[in-house]
């Protein structure tokens, strides 16, 4: 039986979606379609400059992505991941993909 508290084997991954949200998790499975399967995710909620309120992490805990949803993926510099404040970063919204 798969034991997810056992992260030593786990790929922990940052996915950016089609409607621009910004996801981290341990990476648990995927197929052809590019589903993905992930656990222990946040979603990360990034304020634009001029907002005052600050950042923030949104925990999800389990959580499917349908491949038809994702833009990206990539591989987490964890210990560069863990030296960020995530409060306190700010940056500009990424934009939605059309599908013409």
């Amino acid at each position: 039986m798969f034991n997810e508290s056992s992260n030593d084997h786990l790929e922990r991954v940052l996915i950016v979606t089609a409607d621009s949200r910004t996801l981290v998790g341990n990476l648990l499975s995927c197929d052809q379609q590019t589903n993905l399967v992930l656990g222990q995710t946040v979603e990360r909620v990034i304020r634009t400059p001029d907002d005052d309120e600050a950042s923030t992490e949104v925990p999800l805990g389990l959580y499917i992505v349908r491949g038809d949803n994702v833009c990206v993926v990539g591989l987490v510099d964890e210990s560069l991941d863990d030296s960020i404040n995530w409060e306190q970063v700010k940056g500009s919204a990424i934009g939605g993909i059309k599908h013409i």
